[in-house]
């Protein structure tokens, strides 16, 4: 037993990853019901652990109250009054280094994520690709606290209770009736891992024939672009803009399947156990950050034969030279097929 045991989980950013740690962390509770988990992050993500049990999210202010050096000794002897007892780093960038040297002196166990910098360049490589599955960002993490020395199985998650339907989507969308709800979340931080708009109109306009299509986004431009494509008919409606992040997950985990590329709604939906299918630009699944439990070939590829470079990049923000359109070998009909397939 881990009495009085409680594990400061570090992990600050970005949207997608935070999500992918909430199946672990879940895990790791249902085994250790007795621990306490203090989870420190961006303050805009705290609805992500609403629902969790045993974990308090603490908030990182890196703009103004945590900025710099100093501000981390500042959070340091915030967080030493919690007394924690074990540290996870997640992140393992400078920042979470920084803290961790500071915490090193109230607690000697650290543990750090070991992220597979060499592996993920091998896989990236123009020259001498080493094209294999990497241990993905979940095994990664959960090995982070077998390092802390406790036991931990992610392959076989408990299934989650959906949550009540919050009233605010009810005036939005209306109450579910026999239609199924799709999700779609087109864009991604960056380009070369979005599917080209006009093909994603394709799939919005069959799918939306005999199913109501819920439109995920954020930001001035995204909203703007899927309030016109909601415009097209009744049976989609955007949500862009309109809910904040704890109702988007209260809906999310009401949907019947969830369209996504290789961003932070793909996680959102794979966390609440909603069958997610995924398109692939710029990157690949082998990477290691294909949503959680969900089967691979829900994971729609490019044309390998054609486009034999991919991966270019981890996180989408390189694109190989001649590689701009690599997203238009998957075709609009094998992504509605998949999708139907799904919800059937």
């Amino acid at each position: 037993m881990h009495t009085n045991t409680h594990i400061l989980v570090i992990r600050l950013s970005a949207m997608g990853d935070v999500a992918m740690t909430i199946p672990v962390v879940r895990a790791l509770l249902e085994k250790h019901p007795e621990i306490k988990i203090t989870f420190l992050s961006k303050a805009f993500l705290k609805p992500l652990f609403d629902d969790v049990p045993n974990v308090t999210f603490y908030a990182a202010d890196v703009k103004n109250n945590h900025k710099g050096v100093l501000g981390l000794h500042k959070l340091s002897k915030e967080l030493k009054q919690l007394n924690i007892t074990h540290v996870a780093d997640l992140h393992n960038v400078l920042r979470s280094k920084i803290l961790r040297n500071f915490l090193k002196f109230s607690t000697q166990n650290i543990a750090v994520i070991d992220k597979g910098r060499n592996e993920k360049k091998a896989l990236t490589s123009t020259k001498n690709k080493v094209f294999k599955q990497l241990k993905t960002s979940h095994e990664r993490y959960a090995d982070v606290f077998r390092k802390l020395d406790f036991s931990i199985d992610i392959t076989n998650p408990t299934k989650l209770q959906k949550p009540k339907l919050a009233s605010i989507i009810i005036d939005l969308i209306g109450e579910k009736q026999k239609k199924n709800w799709i999700g779609i979340a087109p864009f991604a931080a960056y380009d070369a891992k979005m599917y080209p708009l006009d093909l994603m109109q394709k799939v919005v306009d069959k799918l939306s024939e005999n199913n109501t299509v819920l439109l995920f986004g954020g930001g001035e431009e995204e909203v703007k672009i899927l309030s016109e494509i909601e415009e097209k008919n009744n049976h989609i409606i955007s949500i862009a803009g309109k809910l904040n992040l704890k109702k988007e997950l209260n809906l999310i985990a009401h949907l019947d399947c969830m369209l996504a590329m290789d961003s932070g709604n793909a996680h959102f939906a794979a966390m609440l156990q909603i069958p997610t299918v995924t398109l692939w630009g710029a990157t690949h699944p082998f990477a290691g950050f294909a949503p959680f439990n969900q089967p691979k070939e829900n994971c729609l590829l490019p044309d390998l034969d054609k486009y034999p470079k991919l991966p270019c990049s981890i996180y989408g923000n390189k694109v190989c030279d001649g590689y701009e359109d690599v997203m238009r070998t998957i075709l609009p009909e094998k992504v509605i097929e998949k999708v139907e397939k799904l919800l059937n």
